[in-house]
């Protein structure tokens, strides 16, 4: 069936991975034509850990999101996450060689280009490099440069790092599982894209990312990414004490989490008490609900603590560093029962949940709504972005759209297309250098 022109977003998680297949409609909303999900092996806490069973994991969810719409998967954009990732601020300015033309893309380019080359720790590579406002000739405060007469265009950045070898092992997946590596994204960016509004951003807010095998922060100030960070816990950690609390297996402990759990103590009467199969041949169990909302309890608090110490570390106590909207709580972790209550007890902050359905289309499915798919909404967005971008070229990198408007006579083609040339961002090119980089790894 002929969709026109789709996307797809993979989100590999620690306890899951997703594949959601989707376009924009005619209103710019967000059309999910399939999903697929499979349980995710060999993640660990974000990072890969055993390649061949994530190319598994991830076929299964690829070929689940095929038979759901009847589409062929060929390029993805993949988030990354985990605990190698560190986020520092920099700043970086260019003279330019003539301050009578205005500022134009490739002096943007030249700047961001610059910032790639900042001398890592060894192993570690640049993921984004993100402009927060941008300075000409000493006036601050600007945000988009662009048109405006200078001599010397200075830029704050955030600049994203990661592990070379975590990138590289994404990419070998990837590959191994058939696909195209379209672009890599920072996972607490993606889920921001889904599920923040654009007031938010600019009131400022913080949107906490409770997955299984990690804690995604990303922090927004006057519409700009300020901070972000990874913090190597999640739900399973909490499925983890339950386990070795109760005694119990793995399976158990996490139903027992969905179904009775609660971070707030208080909640449950003392003579609650569910009964647990036990291990062939053995008695079954007696567990008190109030002994388990203690257990989850205790390891939630020390998750938002540290979480906490991250927004602290940004400034939130500043004036002007405030973050009015407060935090918005998503992915599978935010849908623990009174969560939000306790989010709001130990920051002081005004919380809510954030589901996905910001920019999806009104007929999407239920399911695709839910905070666990935030990340993936987020990914596919990202990937439908850089297609817009990014429609495919022939040998003289004229995009194939507008060779077909100007064989037909029309020359406005022509201006596009120089547009276009303008408009390929320096994101793009990083992920060109990361095709080759991948391809030369092998």
């Amino acid at each position: 069936m002929e969709q026109g022109n789709y996307s797809v977003g993979l989100d590999i998680g620690t306890t899951k991975i997703v594949a959601i297949i989707g376009r924009e409609n005619e209103y710019g909303k967000i059309e999910v034509l399939g999903t697929g999900k499979s349980k995710s092996l060999g993640v660990h806490r974000g990072v890969v850990n055993n390649i061949t069973q994530t190319i598994s994991s991830i076929q299964q969810a690829v070929e689940q999101a095929e038979i759901n719409s009847g589409l062929k998967i060929g390029s993805v954009v993949v988030g990354i996450a985990g605990q190698h990732i560190r986020s520092l601020q920099h700043s970086d300015y260019i003279t330019r060689p003539n301050s009578e033309e205005v500022i134009d893309n490739d002096d943007l380019d030249r700047l961001c280009n610059q910032v790639y080359k900042l001398v890592m720790l060894p192993g570690e590579e640049i993921i984004h490099v993100l402009p927060q406002e941008y300075k000409v000739d000493g006036q601050s405060e600007i945000k988009e440069p662009k048109g405006m007469y200078g001599g010397r265009l200075e830029a704050n950045f955030h600049v994203v790092v990661g592990q070379v070898s975590s990138i590289k092992n994404i990419g070998r997946c990837i590959k191994s599982a058939g696909l195209d590596l379209g672009n890599i994204t920072l996972e607490p960016l993606a889920s921001a894209e889904a599920v923040l509004s654009q007031e938010e951003k600019e009131a400022g807010v913080a949107l906490i990312d409770i997955g299984g095998g990690t804690t995604d922060l990303a922090i927004f100030k006057d519409g700009i990414i300020r901070h972000t960070s990874v913090i190597p816990f999640g739900g399973n950690v909490i499925t983890e004490d339950i386990k070795e609390g109760c005694s119990i297996i793995e399976k158990q402990a996490e139903l027992l989490k969905i179904k009775f759990g609660s971070a707030w103590p208080g909640e449950n009467k003392d003579n609650e008490i569910v009964s647990i199969p036990g291990l062939r041949g053995r008695e079954p169990k007696e567990i008190t609900l109030k002994n388990l909302s203690k257990i989850i309890h205790a390891r939630v608090v020390e998750i938002i603590e540290q979480v906490y110490v991250e927004i602290k570390n940004y400034g939130h106590e500043e004036q002007k560093k405030k973050l009015i909207a407060g935090i918005v709580l998503t992915g599978g972790g935010s849908q623990l029962k009174h969560l939000k209550q306790l989010v709001e007890y130990i920051t002081g902050m005004d919380t809510r949940i954030g589901y996905p359905n910001e920019h999806l289309a009104g007929d999407s499915d239920e399911e695709v709504a839910s905070p666990l798919y935030a990340t993936a909404v987020g990914l596919l967005m990202n990937a439908l972005e850089s297609t817009s971008e990014n429609l495919p070229v022939d040998e003289d990198g004229v995009p194939e759209e507008e060779k077909v408007l100007v064989e037909q006579g029309h020359t406005e083609g022509k201006m596009t297309m120089e547009s276009h040339r303008a408009r390929k961002s320096i994101f793009d090119k990083w992920s060109e250098k990361l095709k080759d980089f991948l391809d030369n790894a092998e």
